[in-house]
This record gives structure tokens, C-alpha cells and sequence, in this order.
């Protein structure tokens, strides 16, 4: 609560008042001040309540700290078993509906090509990513084979499978620990556009994550930390990824943090946005 405060306080106005870089005003505008209710959300939701009803257990290797069965508040809250239920993943490790919401936001103002996200659980989250653009192909990693399954499962459910897409878009899971499928993944498939990197957090596995999708990324892209002050070692890993040399824009939006790469950015500028 300290720590969101101090954010709110200090955060510049949401409605994109003060804000000098046109790049920074456009997506408050457009992104964070937009409240349109998208027909696509419906069928996130519905599937959302679904799961937050089902019973079935799930087999869940832990991936580390804030992923699931991981060090942190979803292993203590899960007693450290490996058995998780399904309505417990939904309520403690999906996004919430507002960012799940955001998340698709972004996707459909940036239509990026190629998004690859880290920790896709039940594949809520790259749900909302893959609906926001359709052309876009996605890419999400899981390390819990169960898990990896039953997310499958829900995006054929939404059609947004790459297999039911017409497009050319949609989403696809990996299956595997995200240091070993990572790298080979983004040589495959990049330059990244867009990525979404959840599902562990903790410092040197963040900074490393940061410099793979960093070294595979286009000229153009979106770099997206959820829980960027989760904890300690999240806090510096997000002040050390905005010192980094290779970085010119960063918005702060106390749940997610933004690394924004173009190449027309010359000036190195740090925003904190109220969301």
C-alpha cells in the first residue's frame, strides 16, 4: 500500500496532462484513457467465471518465485503443494479483468507481428493479447506441462488457437522452463514486436529475460514487466533495466513497466503514468 501511494503521488496526471513526448501523450490518450467496452472482452470474461468455478487439479512444477507453486504469495498461499485447482490458478495467478483489459489495448493500438510472453498459465492473458490483434502471431511459453495443456484447451475454446485462426495470427504454447526455450524461441520466430514477461520474478532471471528479448527485438517494439514492484529484487531489476544503455523510453504503470524501443528516440526519458 506504501509503495502505491508513493506511486500515485508521484505519478503524472492519467489523462496525459504535462506529458511532453508525443509518443507517451498517444498511448495515454489512446491506450489508457480509452474505455471502450470491446466486444472481444466478453468471451475472455466468460471464460474467466468458467474457471474460477472449475474444480479439476492440476500437476504444477514450480518455475520460480511468483510463477505458480513458486517462492511468494501464490506458494504460501497454496501451502507449497504441487496439486493446484484450477479456480485457484484463476483467482491468484491470472491477470485481473483491468489489465487483462490493457493488455489487449495495447496489442490492438500497436498491432505488433510477433508477441512472445513468458508464463502463460491458463492463457488468460494470452488471450487478451491475441484478440487485441488478430494478424498477430503469439507466442507464449509455460513450464508446467498441465497447465500448458488446459491453456491450450481454452484458446481453442476462444478460437484464438493458432490452428483455428483464418488470419494468419493467432496464439501458439511452448511448453518447457523459460531458460531453456527462450532464446531458441525468439531466433526462430522474431524480431519481437511485442512481449509480456511474467511468470517469475525475481532479479537475475528477469535482467536475463530483458537482455534475450532485447538482443531479438525489431526497431520498433514494446518490452512489457508485469509486477515491476512485487518485491525488492523486482524493484531493482526494473531500475537497472532503465539504466540500461539500450533503453531510451520507460513508462512506469506501478503494475506493468513498459521498455518502448523506436529508433527515432535520441533522448533518454523516464515517465510514470498514473493508470
Amino acid at each position: 500500500a506504501r509503495k502505491y501511494l508513493r506511486y500515485y503521488l508521484l505519478a503524472s496526471n492519467g489523462k496525459g496532462h504535462g506529458v511532453h513526448s508525443p509518443f507517451v501523450y498517444a498511448l495515454v490518450r489512446n491506450v489508457l484513457m480509452d474505455r471502450t467496452e470491446y466486444v472481444a472482452y466478453a468471451k475472455m470474461e466468460e471464460l474467466r467465471r468458467r474457471l474460477l468455478k472449475d474444480d479439476t487439479m492440476l500437476e504444477v512444477e514450480d518455475m520460480g518465485a511468483g510463477s505458480v507453486g513458486g517462492a511468494g504469495p501464490l506458494g504460501r498461499a497454496w501451502g507449497g503443494a504441487r496439486m493446484r485447482k484450477v479456480a485457484d490458478m484463476a483467482r491468484l495467478a491470472a491477470k485481473p479483468v483491468r489489465l487483462g483489459r490493457l493488455l489487449y489495448r495495447l496489442a490492438r493500438y500497436y498491432r505488433p507481428s510477433v508477441v512472445v510472453e513468458l508464463g502463460t498459465s491458463l492463457g488468460l492473458s494470452t488471450a487478451y493479447l491475441a484478440a487485441g490483434n488478430p494478424e498477430g502471431r503469439v507466442w507464449t511459453i509455460e513450464g508446467a506441462a498441465a497447465v500448458a495443456r488446459r491453456a491450450k484447451d481454452n484458446l481453442l475454446q476462444l478460437g484464438l488457437s493458432r490452428a483455428e485462426t483464418s488470419a494468419g495470427g493467432g496464439a501458439e504454447v511452448v511448453t518447457g522452463n523459460f531458460d531453456v526455450v527462450l532464446e531458441p524461441l525468439v531466433e526462430r520466430v522474431g524480431p519481437v514486436s511485442m512481449a509480456f514477461v511474467d511468470g517469475n520474478h525475481r532479479y537475475e532471471p528477469t535482467l536475463r529475460y530483458f537482455d534475450v528479448l532485447m538482443r531479438h527485438c525489431g526497431p520498433t517494439a514494446m518490452l512489457i514487466f508485469d509486477d515491476i514492484h512485487w518485491s525488492a529484487e523486482m524493484e531493482r531489476a526494473w531500475a537497472d533495466i532503465k539504466a540500461d544503455p539500450r533503453v531510451m523510453l520507460t513508462i512506469d504503470l506501478f503494475f506493468f513497466g513498459l521498455v518502448v524501443r523506436r529508433d527515432e528516440f535520441r533522448v533518454k526519458q523516464d515517465f510514470t503514468i498514473r493508470l
